[in-house]
Order: C-alpha cells, then sequence, then structure tokens
C-alpha cells in the first residue's frame, strides 16, 4: 500500500469502528493506523474506551486481533503500529529495542527558540508529587532521552517543528520542549510554561507524522498520517507542505538506524 494513503479495505467485522478508514498501512505483518487524538492505547482507569475497543475490527481477514507494538500520549495524533501477529510483534519490538525505526514528529510550540535547529540530550526520570501527580523531569540518573528538532516555521509567536526522537522515552518530546528548549508544545496540560497557550483550546499539537520500519527481504513498514486540521486553527494550514519540503530537502537530522548501539530498551507507554 503506497505511504499516506488511507485504506481501502474494510473489516469483515464490517468496519464498526472509524479506525478502519484511517489505515495508513497494511500487509500480513503490519498495520499502521492514523490514531486520533483523545484515544488512550491502554485502557483507562476510568474505564473508558481505548485502542482496545478497536482491535477487533481490524482483523481484516486474520483470526487474531493486531497488538499495539508502541505507544502514544492519549492526546498524541498520528502514527502506531501494530503487528499482525506474534513473530512480526517480536520482530518489531526488537527494531524498537535496536534504535531501528524511524519517527518523525511534528508540534507547534508556544513561542520561539532560539536557534532553528538542534539536538536535546537531557536524561529523562519519573517523579511524582500529590499536588501534581507524576511527570517525566529532567534527572543525571534518569533515563538517556535524545530528541533532534527543526524549525519548520514561525508565525504569530508560535513555531511549527518537526522533532526525530532517537530514544523512545515515556513523554520525551513533551518533556524535553520544555526543559531543552524552553516552550511548551501548544495545548499540552502538565508541560507547559506559565505563559501557556492562553486561550487555546484546540487540543494538544503534537502529531506521530511518519513512521518507517526496515525488514529483511521485505519493504519498509512506511506510512505518513495527514496532518489534523488543529494545526491550522494554530496558523500552520500549510504545515503538511512544509513538512514535505523538510524531508525533500534531507533536513539535517540523525536518521533511526544511523544511531549508535543502545543499551536494550522495550518501547515504554507515552514515547512521545
Amino acid at each position: 500500500m503506497s505511504v499516506n494513503t488511507r485504506s481501502p479495505h474494510r473489516s469483515s467485522t464490517g468496519g464498526l469502528s472509524p479506525l478502519t478508514d484511517r489505515v495508513l498501512f497494511i500487509d500480513g505483518e503490519a498495520i499502521v493506523i492514523d490514531k486520533p487524538a483523545g484515544l488512550p492505547v491502554d485502557p483507562p482507569r476510568d474505564g473508558g474506551l481505548s485502542l482496545e475497543n478497536h482491535l477487533s475490527s481490524l482483523t481484516f481477514g486474520f483470526e487474531r486481533w493486531p497488538v499495539a507494538v508502541h505507544r502514544l500520549d492519549r492526546d498524541t495524533s498520528g502514527c502506531l503500529l501494530l503487528a499482525r501477529n506474534p513473530k512480526s510483534a517480536k520482530r518489531f519490538t526488537e527494531a524498537f529495542e535496536a534504535r531501528q525505526v524511524a519517527k518523525t514528529y511534528l508540534a507547534v510550540l508556544n513561542g520561539v527558540p532560539t536557534d532553528t535547529h538542534g539536538t536535546i540530550d537531557i536524561p529523562l526520570g519519573k517523579t511524582s508529587t500529590k499536588e501534581t501527580g507524576w511527570r517525566m523531569e529532567p534527572d543525571i540518573n534518569g533515563k538517556s532521552a535524545l530528541t533532534h528538532w527543526q524549525v519548520l516555521a514561525m508565525r504569530d509567536g508560535r513555531t511549527l517543528v518537526r522533532f526525530v526522537p532517537e530514544t523512545g522515552r515515556t513523554h520525551q518530546l513533551r518533556a524535553h520542549s520544555l526543559h531543552g528548549l524552553g516552550l511548551s508544545i501548544m495545548g499540552d496540560p502538565i508541560y507547559r510554561t506559565p505563559d501557556h497557550g492562553q486561550g487555546w483550546e484546540g487540543g494538544m499539537l503534537l502529531h506521530a507524522r511518519s513512521i518507517s520500519v526496515t525488514r529483511a527481504n521485505k519493504a519498509p513498514v512506511a506510512a505518513i498520517a495527514p496532518v489534523p486540521s488543529n494545526f491550522g486553527d494554530a496558523g500552520f494550514a500549510d504545515a503538511d507542505a512544509l513538512d514535505k519540503q523538510a524531508a525533500d530537502k534531507q533536513a539535517p537530522i540523525i536518521q533511526a538506524q544511523d544511531a549508535p548501539a543502545p543499551e536494550t530498551q522495550v518501547p515504554e507507554i507515552g514515547q512521545d
């Protein structure tokens, strides 16, 4: 299936889930869906709906339900990789552990960074308080976290950026934006500056734009998710075109497969 194309396939269950219309890639091993913002991957504690409630509609002729290989936060939209059988799930998990998965994200920041591109290298650790709950904070003894970033456009005090994470730590991009760039992602309810997006009610502007997983003796799993309309509401209706231009110019970012060999790690919940 071509990249960045919604699937014409329908599940044998009759397509009861709206996610059947959000398939970006499908073959015998993998499905990539464009996860909508607001849908959690794991069942929430409040008993609300999650990806699990849609899996039976994403079998497309297979008996097994697909399984998510990695995680996106509830309010993050975009590319989510599902494995269609245990063997492919194992291979994809190993690919994440070996940093052989290339991912890009788009975000709108509340403010303008001092540089136009760079790398954020800040280890992260989990902290929790009764007043604010848990979050990820800079921690010299925490897990390594590396994010490459590039400005795509700046308008009206806001910035469209492309993030390329080398690691997949919990809330990595959200924490790195705040603590590495000194700016919060628009709509982020946790990692925010005091003057964060006053009056903005358009949700968190963090989108898993693309994913690519190399496979031996087979074409890679590759998909690009269309940019959500709320990016246009924030002044970046041309985010799709700007990202394509940056990709065509081979922006100065390090691809996942070029990274040094890491310590073994399991894809974490909320790797953005």
